[in-house]
């Protein structure tokens, strides 16, 4: 059964221009891999947790990062795989290259028998809206549009 998962799509404004905060996954299966292969930081929702604290915890286990600001919902995007992704947005001018990521364990390479530690998240990238949209994963395209016109919708709004 696909798993459902949470996560926020950072962003700020930039000397006029929208950029997205972009994670890129760790470990030696997504090494050589770009368009296409970034994220927002998201996980997993847990039995008893809501989408909203599923997705301030990824934040904080995926970039070291503590939001405390509101969340403005995104809707949820289906990915290829089935799995269901419910985003958030939030402004945050966080410094991309100071970011710390959890880690976790696989048997690397395989068939060795030895397990080995990766970064869930081995960079995390400020991008414009079109970049953005060639880098993230396909599923996870609509997200940057909901964006945008919910910001545009923010700017008409009294």
């Amino acid at each position: 059964m696909p798993t459902s998962s949470a996560g926020v799509l950072i962003y700020r404004q930039n000397d006029g221009a929208l950029q997205v905060l972009l994670v890129h996954p760790g470990g030696p299966l997504w090494r050589n891999r770009d368009l296409g292969a970034w994220s927002i930081p998201k996980g997993e929702i847990e039995p008893g947790a809501n989408a909203e604290e599923t997705a301030r915890r990824e934040v904080n286990e995926e970039l070291g990062l503590t939001l405390t600001a509101p969340l403005r919902p995104l809707g949820e995007v289906r990915q290829r795989g089935g799995k269901r992704v419910i985003g958030f947005a939030c402004a945050s001018d966080l410094n991309a290259a100071a970011v710390t990521s959890n880690t976790f364990e696989m048997e690397w390479p395989p068939g060795s028998g030895h397990l080995r530690a990766f970064p869930e998240v081995d960079r995390a990238q400020w991008f414009d809206l079109t970049t953005a949209g060639d880098k993230i994963l396909d599923g996870q395209r609509p997200f940057l549009a909901r964006l945008q016109a919910m910001l545009v919708q923010c700017r008409r709004s009294p």
